[in-house]
């Protein structure tokens, strides 16, 4: 299959919506549940059509895609806490990615949560915990460890603590899709221009 622009910026707003998710609820407590919604449905998405249906369409990206052009553009400030989760996110997804054994365990996690769908809904308590579970059991064990800031009474909810490393897996899941349409560094680096056009078409 061939991959566009517009693939690849999806992708990556996938990355940044996961991450900003995580510092909402690091920082207050909570965060948008149609965001959440959307990164954890993408786990589940593992035979989708398109890039698109992996998050359940354009829309469901809105706010990863305008923190993606904020941090592409800097307009307003550049969100350093959300650029630091996403690289790590990045930089994690290339570790999983050559460690078979791994990712065949966390494809397996996965798939095993998968079933429990038909019980309960994605957001219920049971599924976060399992894929909190794979994430702890897994990539938390690789260098760098993402280090979640924000206020200790809602980092040490149980809770949120699960849907932090829920979160974390969907961008992990969201980077990896950005490597396999094509994305690298590189483009953000030198392609800027084309990403914040192709961010600019779909918000």
């Amino acid at each position: 299959m061939r991959y566009s622009d517009h693939d690849r910026v999806m992708a990556l707003a996938g990355v940044f919506q996961a991450a900003h998710s995580v510092g909402q609820i690091a920082h207050r407590g909570m965060a948008d549940s149609d965001d959440v919604q959307t990164s954890i449905y993408s786990l589940f998405q593992t035979e989708a059509e398109s890039v698109p249906a992996i998050y359940g369409g354009e829309r469901a990206l809105a706010t990863g895609m305008r923190c993606l052009l904020t941090q592409l553009t800097g307009k307003p400030a550049r969100d350093m806490e959300l650029t630091r989760y996403a690289v790590s996110l990045m930089q994690l997804e290339r570790k999983l990615a050559a460690n078979r054994e791994m990712l065949r365990q966390v494809a397996a996690g996965i798939a095993d949560t998968r079933q429990r769908l038909s019980h309960f809904a994605l957001l219920h308590a049971n599924i976060l915990a399992g894929l909190a579970d794979i994430y702890s059991n897994s990539i938390s064990q690789l260098q760098p460890r993402i280090m979640v800031r924000g206020e200790a009474l809602h980092l040490q909810n149980p809770d949120n603590a699960n849907r932090i490393r829920a979160l974390l897996l969907a961008g992990i899941r969201s980077a990896m899709l950005w490597r396999q349409t094509g994305g690298n560094r590189w483009q953000l680096l030198l392609g800027r221009k084309r990403l914040v056009q192709a961010a600019s078409n779909l918000v």
